[in-house]
């Protein structure tokens, strides 16, 4: 049974918004655009890129398995959970990014951290979509009738 979705696609979106930050983040995290970097924040988001780099292959590796599979399942609930609560953060978060579109986008509360929040958001929603859209593929392994 090739139980496959264009769906999948969800996972490299994943991968397309936080590559660039844990790449970054690990070999060079002080030419990140960020402000007040400490040694205590370069050791954190060292840590965190090192985090989300690794959670990168994991998304690379599931993006070609079956969709009803546990661990795949499983790893969609876990990335829509963490891009729902990044897109929290970064939408309350006070302005660490210091850089601008420009004056009539800032009068508007378009700032670096509200795009990256609802891109955050945006791929958390796509991973709901996801689960949605594939629930068939589980239903059918286990016997059930679809839905």
């Amino acid at each position: 049974m090739a139980a496959r979705s264009p769906l999948s696609v969800v996972f490299l979106l994943h991968i397309a918004l936080e590559i660039p930050l844990a790449i970054q983040g690990v070999w060079s995290p002080t030419s990140l655009p960020f402000v007040q970097l400490n040694n205590t924040t370069i050791v954190i988001v060292k840590l965190y890129s090192a985090l989300v780099f690794a959670i990168c292959g994991v998304a690379l590796l599931c993006f070609s398995l079956p969709e009803f599979l546990p661990g795949k399942r499983a790893l969609a609930i876990g990335l829509c959970i963490y891009h729902t609560i990044c897109s929290t953060i970064l939408y309350n978060a006070p302005r660490f990014i210091p850089t601008t579109f420009g004056s009539l986008l800032e009068a508007y509360k378009v700032t670096p951290e509200n795009v990256w929040g609802t891109l955050h958001g945006l791929v958390g929603l796509s991973m709901v979509f996801w689960w949605q859209g594939t629930v068939h593929y589980a239903q059918m392994v286990r016997g059930g009738p679809p839905q």
